[in-house]
């Protein structure tokens, strides 16, 4: 009996070391993957910084003013003034349409043949 009882153990043990073996190394690989994602989120933010100041730079008010005076024969741009904005209470919004339904078709009908349309 004893010896039964040592074979079950030392099976038992060798099934505990082989389950932590291979959850150590899930372990490591899901590490090691969020250590990559974590060098991907940076870059991206460098790159999003970059984006950042290269629009920044290209929308520079002298800039545009510049791009605006040389195409003005073609776009016919004018620079912005203060006086050429609103407010938002002196816009004026379309009025609301009513969409009333004429000639509904009931679709609720559950316990209606499929075939017919008629109670059964």
């Amino acid at each position: 009996m004893k010896t039964l009882l040592y074979a079950v153990t030392a099976l038992a043990v060798f099934g505990l070391a082989f389950w932590a073996y291979r959850e150590n190394y899930a372990t490591q690989q899901v590490l090691k993957e969020t250590r990559n994602l974590q060098r991907e989120i940076g870059a991206a933010q460098v790159r999003l910084g970059v984006l950042r100041a290269e629009w920044a730079y290209l929308n520079r008010p002298d800039r545009l003013i510049g791009l605006a005076e040389l195409n003005f024969d073609r776009l016919g741009l004018l620079p912005l003034r203060p006086d050429q904005f609103g407010r938002v209470d002196e816009v004026s919004y379309p009025l609301e349409q009513d969409f009333s339904i004429a000639n509904g078709v009931d679709v609720s009908g559950l316990n209606r043949d499929r075939g017919t349309g008629e109670q059964p």
